[in-house]
C-alpha cells in the first residue's frame, strides 16, 4: 500500500505528481527544484542558494516522514550545465556525511521544469 506524503513546508507539485510517496519503509521524492514554499516564488540566485533551496525542500519532505539524509540511499541530480558540477556537488556535500553518502548520479540535461539549473530526487529507507 502506498502512502501520499505531503507537507506545505516544500513546494507544491507543479503538475500531477506528488512530492513523495512512501511504499512500506521506502520513500520516493519527486525531483525537487529551487522554490521558497513560504512565497512560491523560484530562487534565482547563484547555484549555491538554487542547490540550497533545493536541499531544504527535500529535507522538509523527509522530516514529514521523520526521515533525515542519513535514511537517503540514493540520489539522482540532473544539472542544466556540467560546469556547475563542482559548485553543486559543494553544497550537496554539506548535507551528506561522505562515508555513508547515498549511490548517485548527476547528469546534464537540456532544460528542467521551469528553466531551473538543478532538481534533485532521493530515495530513502526507515530502518
Amino acid at each position: 500500500m502506498k502512502e501520499i506524503i505531503i507537507t506545505s513546508k516544500a513546494p507544491a507539485p507543479v503538475g500531477p505528481y506528488n512530492q513523495a510517496v512512501k511504499a512500506g519503509n521506502t520513500l520516493y521524492i519527486s525531483g525537487q527544484i529551487a522554490i521558497d514554499p513560504t512565497n512560491g516564488t523560484l530562487i534565482q540566485g547563484t547555484i549555491e542558494e538554487e542547490t540550497h533551496q533545493v536541499m531544504k525542500n527535500l529535507s522538509a519532505i523527509l522530516e514529514t516522514s521523520d526521515m533525515t539524509f542519513e535514511n537517503v540511499v540514493k540520489a539522482s541530480v540532473f544539472v542544466k550545465d556540467m560546469h556547475l558540477y563542482g559548485r553543486i556537488n559543494a553544497v550537496y556535500a554539506e548535507y551528506f556525511n561522505e562515508a555513508t553518502a547515498p549511490a548517485r548520479e548527476l547528469v546534464e540535461v537540456t532544460n528542467l521544469p521551469k528553466f531551473v539549473n538543478v532538481e534533485i530526487s532521493v530515495i530513502a529507507v526507515q530502518s
